[in-house]
């Protein structure tokens, strides 16, 4: 069948390099148009870009030539989707315009994720808050749909089975990889044998996404911390639930908590895989998985009084972004038959 012609804005940053990564050989999507900085436009991908991702950069893409910012020239190319990796500060005003000129935008940006016509979805946690796009005018108009913070997304798909048991308390810490941060992000002067106890309105944006995405109203204590780490962001979880809920039930849930023919491209067959080693999950397994990258990883379950704690590794770049909104693009196509 013939491809669904998509732009990645802002194709050569951290996010934007997965974005290409993953679409280089995707069996739904062809990159038609892609936008870097000015000084970058006429250059060809492969020769612009400092790549940061932990293997080698798809030949297919390397050739493909950086484009001016300009929406007419998008539309008369063909492209439908666009893919957006654009620094929050920007996007709040270019989304908006994109979505206006017709376009359909899978955004990692936060600065449209609290409008209540906008949905934050997870496709295996909140696939029904799709329909949302219809309160911004499709099929007549563009929209814009967004993925979670990083993080959230880890929880959020470690909560997604255990919402049935009533979830009355949150509190989790975040260690966060250098990734996180962007490119060229953080000085090596403040990382390197160091931990920032703080990340700018991260903890903010856990408080307040997990509730729009499960749709519960628990208190959420969040801490963030950025450690030296390249790939993939490590999360410790204490829960209180509303019913006695035990270490076996936790682990059933994850282990049951299986999406059987998806039919979506990026979706892994279990999101969530837990295994009882002390030491797991690592950073390092922050690739591991089917497709690369998209596996939320468990472990050290534990009980203490009325609270339940474990830990989580998501890959922050992967799963936590780029791929998170190509998987949301996914379930568009197949939920409202755009191929």
């Amino acid at each position: 069948m013939e491809k669904i012609k998509v732009a990645v804005i802002g194709a050569t940053g951290a996010v934007g390099q997965v974005f290409m990564w993953m679409l280089a050989d995707h069996p739904w999507f062809e990159i038609e148009y892609i936008t870097a900085s000015a000084a970058r436009i006429g250059q060809q991908y492969g020769n612009s870009v400092h790549w940061v991702l932990p293997f080698e950069m798809e030949n297919i893409i390397k050739p493909i030539v950086i484009q001016e910012y300009d929406l007419a020239a998008m539309k008369a190319a063909g492209v439908q989707i666009v893919f957006s990796a654009m620094p929050a500060d920007v996007a709040k005003t270019a989304e908006p315009e994109l979505r206006d000129y017709g376009f359909y935008i899978f955004s990692n940006a936060g600065a449209m994720r609290y409008e209540k016509s906008v949905p934050i979805m997870i496709p295996e946690a909140n696939m029904e808050s799709l329909e949302l796009i219809q309160q911004q005018g499709y099929p007549e108009k563009g929209f814009v749909v967004t993925n979670a913070n990083c993080v959230t997304t880890g929880l959020a798909l470690a909560l997604a089975p255990l919402v049935k048991h009533g979830i009355k308390e949150i509190s989790v810490s975040t260690y966060q990889s250098v990734s996180g941060a962007g490119y060229p992000g953080l000085s090596s002067f403040d990382i390197t044998d160091n931990v920032i106890p703080y990340i700018a309105q991260e903890e903010e944006k856990i408080e307040k996404e997990i509730k729009k995405i499960l749709s519960i109203d628990p208190d959420v204590y969040a801490y963030s911390v950025r450690v030296p780490v390249m790939f993939g962001h490590l999360e410790t979880v204490w829960l209180t639930f509303e019913e006695d809920v035990n270490v076996e039930d936790i682990i059933r849930d994850w282990d049951e908590f299986v999406i059987e023919e998806s039919g979506l491209p990026s979706s892994p067959l279990k999101p969530v895989v837990y295994d009882p080693d002390n030491t797991f999950p690592q950073p390092k397994y922050a690739f591991w998985g089917t497709p690369r990258g998209m596996v939320v990883y468990t472990g050290r379950v534990k009980k203490k009084n009325n609270k339940l704690g474990f830990t989580l590794m998501v890959n922050n770049i992967v799963k936590g972004a780029a791929g998170g909104s190509i998987q949301n693009a996914e379930a568009f196509v197949q939920r409202y038959g755009l191929r």
